[in-house]
């Protein structure tokens, strides 16, 4: 008797075409990585990393960082995070971040409950630590009561869409590491910023002082990833094994670098990054054209922060989603993409115009 056909068509259940403002998350993935993804598949690779594509990595990834870069590609950043923080601190180790940072808002205490690390986040403007900030935490070392600061943690862009320039960031790590701190990068959206700068990928990360980084693939055009890279292997030990220990060591990680070799063998990041930069610029000049509306920070990344009417607010999500930054205030925030198109653009500004007449 013959078997029976189980086969079941693939169903695509949105629209293509559609695109919004919610996440640079939403989007899909860059036909390059996809490409990639395709030539990596078929045949058998070796397992656990010790396949062709990830051997390839540190070459690639000293290209853009420096010659002692070595990379761990992971699942998501918030993984990164955790591995990368457990790595520069002990047992004792407290984390000095801003008081918006993703870390701090958005990873549901995971460096608390996974890696047992105290936050101590502390306010700062418009998502930017400096050097003052941070001394107030790193105040209370010596105090048998309070966990003890051993890293401070910059995110780079921040999440409110500015970007540190790279004397912010050597100024942060002088005193860093001065106090004897080591200072670790949340890049998940580091290619923008290094885009918004017009600087290589080093120049506010290996050159600036950074020890260890977090390094976002997802956001810039991968279907999934991150990696972890140590940029100053004296003051970072045990990622391999931290790695495997936080879940995060992936059994086909090949599927992990060959995307991240489309990302960065050429220069996909920085098209990428430098679209969606520019789309959000487009957005914030177009919003800040109509009367009432007000761009509450400087679009700097791929982020544009706008302050509406609340009425507006429930109008506009009656077809559009986007981030409610501060409900009371009616601050959200728009996020762009590297698929964002000028059209999108144009209807998002043309539908808030139309609702804001409507008041």
């Amino acid at each position: 008797m013959r078997r029976p056909d189980t086969r079941t068509d693939a169903v695509r259940r949105h629209d293509p075409r559609w695109r919004d403002f919610t996440s640079d998350n939403c989007s899909g993935a860059h036909p390059e990585v996809l490409a990639a993804l395709s030539l990596a598949n078929g045949g058998h690779q070796n397992a656990y990393g010790k396949d062709d594509y990830t051997a390839h990595l540190d070459a690639l990834f000293r290209r853009h960082f420096g010659p002692r870069a070595q990379v761990f590609p992971v699942f998501n950043g918030t993984g990164a995070n955790v591995i990368a923080l457990q790595a520069v601190t002990d047992r004792r180790g407290a984390v000095v971040c801003a008081d918006q940072a993703h870390l701090n808002e958005d990873e549901g205490g995971a460096p608390e409950r996974v890696a047992g690390l105290k936050l101590l986040s502390v306010p700062c403007t418009h998502g930017r630590l400096d050097p003052r900030a941070v001394r107030s935490a790193v105040e209370t070392r010596g105090d048998v009561q309070r966990a003890q600061p051993q890293v401070v943690s910059l995110t780079q862009a921040t999440e409110l869409g500015t970007c540190y320039r790279p004397d912010e960031i050597r100024a942060l790590s002088a005193y860093a590491h001065a106090q004897g701190l080591a200072l670790h990068m949340d890049g998940a959206r580091l290619a923008n910023a290094a885009a918004f700068l017009g600087v290589p990928l080093r120049t506010c990360t290996t050159d600036a002082g950074v020890d260890i980084l977090s390094f976002g693939g997802t956001k810039n055009g991968l279907l999934f990833g991150e990696c972890v890279v140590v940029l100053d292997p004296s003051r970072v030990s045990g990622t391999p094994y931290l790695r495997k220990q936080s879940l995060q060591l992936a059994s086909k990680m090949r599927f992990l670098s060959a995307q991240f070799e489309a990302l960065l063998a050429g220069d996909l990041w920085w098209r990428n990054a430098s679209r969606a930069n520019a789309m959000a610029a487009r957005l914030g000049q177009c919003l800040a054209r109509i009367d009432g509306v007000v761009v509450t920070r400087p679009v700097e990344a791929n982020a544009v922060f706008v302050k509406l009417p609340h009425d507006v607010i429930g109008r506009l999500r009656e077809t559009y989603t986007f981030y409610p930054n501060d409900e009371e205030s009616g601050e959200v925030r728009l996020m762009c993409s590297f698929d964002t198109t000028e059209s999108d653009v144009e209807r998002f500004g043309t539908a808030t115009a139309q609702e804001m007449t409507r008041r």
